[in-house]
């Protein structure tokens, strides 16, 4: 492409990913937080649960004068809590929806334009249950959301059988899901990861093409699949181009090459990429995260 990127996308990067020191919503959340602002190749960030209120109106100010738009990750306060969306436990259910409206008021707080979260673990004998429970949840919050202003609830697609075992995806049961809860809220979409492509054994176009109708927002990164024996292995999110990884830079193109031939590449919308890449054990985050940005403009001046 010779046009810039950010005619089409607002570029950004997962803050509890790029620095999972932060991911329990405690830590050196602003400083972390100050490295990626103070960097102009972002024009949006995705932050997660900031405990101490102090801090989150410290960080909001951070977000105010940054120019940035802002997304929040709730998917920490159901991956750190092991709590569930289609819990077939009501009791249990109930907790999750509760740390999920939090996430959302929290949300609203810092200026978040979106809030994504994750559906988790189920039995495969009673898979249409859980199907019909993560609805009822998702509708609930939706609802919420609507009640308090424009935040839109975005669902992310994770894998089904190899790591975080969620009910949602494949591609497929993603494109029903979203048709379902569309039907009554129009303020939900779903978020897609290159990440997790390999993990669910889609094409980038298997992956975009049922889904395109709902997509919202879009992740890339990497992931290890072939080597169980690897540190990286499952949902990792390791750097591009990690040996032993599927995707770098071809992976990259082809992923966008999709989202430009399903208009997600939009000027007038530009929704939200970012990198959801994590620094393994003695990587210096800063590094991985230019590694990163150096992939994507690679990719773009090769689309």
């Amino acid at each position: 492409m010779n046009e810039p990127i950010y005619k089409y996308l607002k570029i950004g990067t997962i803050h509890f990913m790029s620095y999972p020191q932060v991911i329990d919503g405690e830590g050196p959340i602003e400083e972390t937080l100050k490295s990626i602002l103070e960097d102009d190749y972002f024009n949006a960030v995705e932050i997660t649960w900031i405990k101490d209120p102090e801090v989150r109106k410290r960080v909001k100010d951070m977000l105010k004068s940054a120019h940035v738009t802002v997304a929040y990750g709730g998917q920490p306060r159901l991956l750190r809590t092991g709590l569930n969306p289609n819990d077939y436990d009501s009791e249990k259910r109930k907790k999750a929806i509760e740390i999920l409206k939090e996430g959302i008021d929290e949300a609203y707080e810092l200026g978040a334009v979106g809030f994504g979260f994750l559906s988790r673990q189920y039995d495969e004998a009673r898979k249409e249950e859980a199907f019909e429970i993560l609805v009822d949840t998702t509708m609930q919050l939706c609802e919420y959301a609507k009640s308090k202003g424009n935040i839109t609830v975005e669902l992310e697609v994770f894998d089904y059988d190899i790591d975080k075992k969620s009910l949602i995806g494949p591609a497929d049961l993603a494109a029903k899901f979203a048709e379902r809860i569309r039907k009554e809220y129009d303020n939900f979409g779903l978020i897609v990861d290159l990440s997790h492509l390999p993990l669910t054994r889609e094409t980038a176009q298997q992956a975009l093409l049922p889904v395109k109708d709902y997509l919202t927002h879009v992740h890339i990164g990497n992931a290890v699949v072939k080597d169980k024996s690897h540190p990286a292995y499952g949902d990792k999110h390791p750097m591009f181009g990690i040996e032993g990884g599927e995707n770098d830079v071809e992976e990259v193109i082809e992923f966008l090459r999709v989202l430009k031939d399903i208009g997600f590449l939009n000027p007038e919308k530009r929704p939200i990429l970012s990198f959801e890449v994590s620094p393994m054990p003695g990587q210096d985050p800063k590094i991985v995260l230019a590694s990163s940005k150096r992939v994507l403009n690679e990719a773009w001046a090769r689309l």
